[in-house]
């Protein structure tokens, strides 16, 4: 249940943790368990604990948390580019998954983008071959642009790509005043 969820900034303190829950929604066999993992499109690490520093030090960026009874189930990162805010990092337990909880992030995430930064869109980028993560966003909103980004092959730190024609497809949302 959304309700009983409490949002927080991620510090420092928090990568660790941070980085085994975006591992898990992802990556590995504990990934399957939940309906958004990559583990068929790719290997290895989702991302690493630089990168996430690299993330929270930057300005006009944020990771948000959820937590329910002192526990992460989900987080996702927001960054501040002017009239739009881009979101990434998007992660929900597997194990949780399907209840809702990830809607609820998602909610948070546009409040906080709309009301506290004034920003009119949200966008973010997905694999193109995610076309189960893209029509949950969709059903949330999200246009497809269109506008393509290739994938960082022969770049570790995001994975072992399993196929050699992965690349990312730019999602935006108009964000209405509430």
């Amino acid at each position: 249940m959304a309700s009983d969820l409490i949002f927080r900034t991620a510090g420092p303190a928090d990568i660790p943790a941070l980085r085994a829950l975006v591992q898990s929604a992802y990556r590995g066999e504990s990934s399957r368990v939940g309906w958004t993992t990559e583990a068929d499109l790719l290997e290895g690490q989702r991302t690493d604990a630089e990168t996430l520093a690299a993330v929270l030090a930057r300005p006009n960026s944020l990771v948000l948390l959820a937590e329910r009874a002192g526990e992460l189930v989900a987080c996702c990162q927001l960054e501040h580019r002017g009239e739009v805010a881009y979101f990434g990092l998007f992660s929900v337990r597997p194990e949780q998954q399907g209840g809702g909880l990830g809607r609820a992030v998602l909610a948070r995430a546009e409040q906080l983008a709309r009301d506290e930064w004034g920003a009119a869109e949200l966008e973010m980028t997905v694999i193109e071959q995610r076309a189960d993560l893209i029509a949950w966003y969709e059903r949330r909103g999200f246009t497809r642009t269109g506008e393509f980004t290739p994938f960082p092959y022969g770049d570790e730190r995001f994975g072992v790509p399993l196929r050699p024609d992965l690349r990312f497809e730019r999602l935006a949302k108009a964000l209405h005043a509430s």
